[in-house]
């Protein structure tokens, strides 16, 4: 198949929102909550309802937040989007008292009763980061199903050594137990201003404070007993969650097993990732996918900080 490469990323004059235009706030969605058998996975649905949307997912530890400057202008071009919060993230339900989380696995099998609770065919997918490394997985898994998807700075599943997977592996399961006998009451408080400068310090300048405040509408709760504090709602098992990693052989089997459109983002510096194996996974999906590579100058959260550095890229794919 063919494999297209862009460079640059820069907005054509015919942009149909300018920078100065956009809103920074868009409250113009519905709020979606699916029933699942822990609870709920909570969503926020920009554009039409009658149409089958695009399946955005969000990254590690973020949530559906992620795609608020986004979404609008891809819901204002006509088009319908359908953004989740991850179980364990934003305003989702966590999983159940003794489960682990397996980050890209459980993914896959949440996207499955997503599609399965709607009944769509022929999805398609937009992913940050995690969510790129699910898209690419749900694609090379049931690939008759998926039409397109998108992948925001990511190639596929992160690679880790056997020895260093075998040390993350004991600590996330000790560190497990360690929370599950943690006194909910315990869990630590912030300010607003505390909770910014805590999202601003986890990212490493990935986020800018504007950004920061966006992801916390849903990353964050008022305390019911401190006035004027706040707590995170992301589950704290997230943090070791990488119980079942890849090897590098099978993400590049998963890669070759991809048949639908890719369109990859690479941001400029973006994520420090391993180039070569970056470079190989595109290699490898361009085999039998119709795979188009762009770079884009910009941190690893581009889409949410300048989302009209890529929204002609993402268009002109998501339409053609």
């Amino acid at each position: 198949m063919s494999s297209k490469n862009v460079s640059n990323g820069q907005n054509t004059k015919d942009s149909e929102i300018s920078r100065n235009e956009r809103p920074v706030a868009d409250e113009k969605y519905e709020e979606v909550k699916i029933p699942v058998p822990w609870g709920h996975i909570s969503g926020k649905w920009w554009g039409p309802k009658l149409k089958q949307p695009i399946l955005a997912i969000h990254g590690w530890q973020d949530n559906s937040g992620t795609f608020d400057t986004l979404a609008p202008l891809l819901r204002d071009r006509g088009l319908s989007i359908f953004c989740i919060d991850l179980p364990g993230h934003g305003f989702s339900s966590h999983l159940s008292p003794g489960q682990f989380y397996y980050l890209f696995w459980d993914g896959v099998h949440f996207i499955r009763r997503i599609v399965k609770y709607f009944s769509w065919s022929k999805i398609t997918l937009i992913g940050h980061s995690l969510g790129g490394a699910i898209s690419f997985l749900y694609a090379g898994i049931y690939e008759q199903d998926v039409e397109k998807y998108i992948s925001i700075d990511i190639a596929g599943p992160t690679v880790l050594h056997v020895e260093i997977l075998k040390n993350i592996q004991q600590k996330a399961v000790d560190s497990i137990f360690k929370y599950e006998n943690l006194n909910p009451n315990n869990q630590p408080r912030y300010s607003y201003e505390e909770m910014v400068d805590l999202v601003l310090d986890a990212h490493k300048g990935s986020l800018t404070r504007k950004s920061s405040e966006i992801m916390l509408r849903r990353g964050m709760v008022p305390d019911e007993e401190k006035p004027n504090c706040y707590k995170l709602t992301r589950d704290p098992r997230l943090k070791f969650s990488f119980l079942a990693a890849f090897t590098r052989d099978q993400v590049l089997d998963y890669a070759s097993r991809t048949r639908c459109k890719v369109l990859n983002i690479r941001a400029v510096p973006g994520y420090p990732f391993d180039d070569v194996l970056y470079e190989d996974v595109l290699n490898c999906l361009a085999k039998n996918a119709d795979l188009t590579r762009v770079r884009v100058s910009g941190t690893h959260h581009l889409h949410l900080n300048d989302p009209e550095s890529i929204i002609e890229h993402i268009y002109k794919f998501l339409t053609s």
